[in-house]
């Protein structure tokens, strides 16, 4: 099989690499091809890929393009995980959003729905792409906001196009380990009960051989504050929510300690990124073994991941069970091995609803679990978000409604709609206020906004 990645240039390629280089049954991926608009870090990929494929018989090959057209005629599957504006742009998000007294992070709140207006009009291009030279292809996009964008990607590919994140696995993987029950969350053993949005949902329900463990879990304080989630939002509070929520929620649910901690840092998480970045770019076009800078470099990342978010909860350094993958590159594999193969999988996936969640239409895509075979991804019957959650549901599905409004129809009014109605952002003038800064600070990609 053929896999293409889009944004083949970007740090996570070698996650995904490794995953392929792990698969050694019959009918995985033979050929990648790497599609990036930067032919360096293209180059310098190239380089960490083949570092890592070193002594590994059959490593499928890898061959990259700058142009997306040819780099994707003939995928069986692509993998869509661009960023528009890069790494800069999440830093004057976050900017742009401290100097209103709002949270900028990526994909909440402001900085998601500014990143989602740069990027959807150049994901929609990407889908007629797909559609015009590689009409069979499967699409998994990692892109963020990826609610959203597999979203407006659905108008053009429809059921072909799925979305996937780690935060649901990895949140169920530490809660396993927290419980001492040694199942992968992949097993056919496990079964995860989780509903919502991208980066906004809950697990209501975590069976092991049929018997629900999560009740066990929220009984006892010290296990549930010993995993990251756990310790990031307190027992007490999951107790008394009587669910797990995703990491994500912790902006909504402490805004305004996340707020105040991030107004203290000396640097933005996007800022703290860019010059990380720079010189991982730099050193690793170099190095004898890039695959070492390259772990090196993740390392570093994976340490310093929501650290203002723990400043807030006064969790200190990250535990090194938790600065392992959520496993989102496995997902990949299992997704793929699933259609490709008809190898019935159970995955929490972004897909369109289809009456799945009752307070969401049709078309509206949501996270939940699916059931996998050779005709996609198929909503699971009976997935529910929690009774205290579905208004916060119903709300950003609204407000990415507008974003996608904004973007399929240049419509400055949606954008200020989605922004206004944001929980998170309190005023229609800092709304108005933030959009005219976003346009500003990105007049050539919000030129279309009028």
């Amino acid at each position: 099989m053929k896999l293409t990645m889009v944004g083949g240039g970007g740090f996570r390629t070698p996650l995904v690499y490794a995953a392929l280089l792990r698969d050694r049954e019959p009918g995985r991926v033979t050929s990648v091809a790497l599609v990036d608009t930067d032919a360096g870090r293209l180059a310098t990929m190239a380089r960490i890929l083949a570092d890592q494929a070193a002594g590994v018989a059959d490593a499928p090959t890898v061959t990259t393009h700058t142009d997306a057209a040819e780099g994707l005629r003939g995928a069986d599957f692509v993998f869509s995980a661009i960023r528009v504006g890069g790494l800069p742009g999440r830093a004057t998000d976050e900017r742009i959003g401290q100097s209103h007294g709002v949270i900028g992070q990526e994909t909440v709140g402001f900085g998601g729905i500014s990143y989602a207006l740069r990027t959807l009009p150049v994901v929609l291009e990407l889908a007629h792409t797909i559609a015009r030279v590689a009409p069979q292809a499967w699409v998994i996009n990692f892109t963020n906001p990826a609610g959203v964008v597999t979203e407006a990607m659905s108008t053009v590919l429809g059921e072909r196009v799925i979305g996937i994140c780690d935060s649901p696995i990895g949140l169920a993987r530490r809660a396993l380990s927290a419980l001492d029950i040694d199942e992968s969350v992949t097993s056919p053993a496990v079964e995860l009960e989780y509903a919502g949005l991208n980066h906004l949902g809950w697990l209501t329900g975590l069976r092991v051989h049929g018997r629900d463990v999560l009740p066990d879990l929220l009984s006892q304080p010290d296990r549930i504050e010993s995993f990251e989630e756990g310790k990031l939002f307190g027992a007490e509070w999951i107790q008394t929510l009587g669910a797990l929520p995703n990491e994500y929620l912790h902006y909504y649910s402490f805004r305004r300690d996340v707020l105040q901690a991030d107004q203290y840092a000396p640097l933005t998480r996007g800022r703290y990124l860019v010059d990380q970045q720079q010189s991982f770019w730099t050193d690793a076009a170099t190095a004898a073994h890039p695959l070492r800078t390259w772990e090196q470099c993740r390392h570093e990342r994976e340490v310093t991941y929501m650290a203002t978010n723990r400043d807030s909860a006064g969790m200190g350094e990250r535990d090194d069970a938790d600065l392992v993958s959520g496993g989102y590159e496995n997902v990949a594999i299992a997704l793929m091995r699933g259609i490709a193969h008809d190898q019935q999988a159970r995955l929490i996936l972004n897909v369109r609803n289809n009456g799945a969640l009752p307070d969401v239409d049709a078309d509206a895509v949501v996270e939940i679990p699916c059931t996998v075979d050779a005709k996609g991804a198929h909503p699971v019957v009976g997935a529910a978000v929690p009774d205290f959650g579905r208004g916060l549901v119903t709300t950003i599905k609204y407000v990415e409604r507008q974003t996608l409004e904004a973007a399929l129809g240049g419509s400055r009014s949606a954008a200020l709609r989605a922004l206004a109605s944001h929980p998170l952002i309190d005023s229609v003038r800092v709304a108005r206020a933030l959009l005219d800064d976003a346009r500003s600070s990105f007049a050539d990609d919000l030129s279309y906004l009028r």
